[in-house]
């Protein structure tokens, strides 16, 4: 998507709920699948959005990310298939600067054995 669609989108729902990234969704997904690389963005904005959250089992904070639009999906990519991948801005910590917290690396760190019903932390 060209940088002026983009703004004529975020101008057009910017008085719209905000999604984000969600990250313990993501980590449970990586933590089950453990993909050799994975990478998160927004759908339909990739090009400028996305960039590698996992690389070789583990999280990779260093590399450039956007994750939060009123408009457009935020999404884990494993392997070209993208996975929606969001919660709402306003019920929980994360935003468009969020890169890897507490709570998703806790439930990457959870005992495969552990059965718990409660992922949310």
């Amino acid at each position: 998507m060209d940088i002026m669609t983009a703004c004529a989108m975020g101008e057009a729902h910017r008085n719209e709920r905000m999604r984000t990234f969600d990250w313990n969704e993501a980590a449970r997904i990586l933590r089950e699948r453990n993909p050799a690389e994975a990478e998160a963005g927004l759908q339909s904005d990739l090009e400028w959005t996305c960039g590698t959250i996992w690389r070789d089992g583990q999280p990779v904070t260093d590399s450039y990310t956007y994750l939060a639009s009123t408009w457009a999906t935020p999404v884990l990519v494993i392997d070209d298939e993208e996975i929606e991948c969001w919660c709402w801005a306003d019920e929980r910590e994360f935003n468009a600067d969020t890169k890897w917290p507490e709570s998703a690396r806790a439930i990457l760190s959870e005992d495969p054995g552990d059965n718990r019903e409660e992922w949310d932390l």
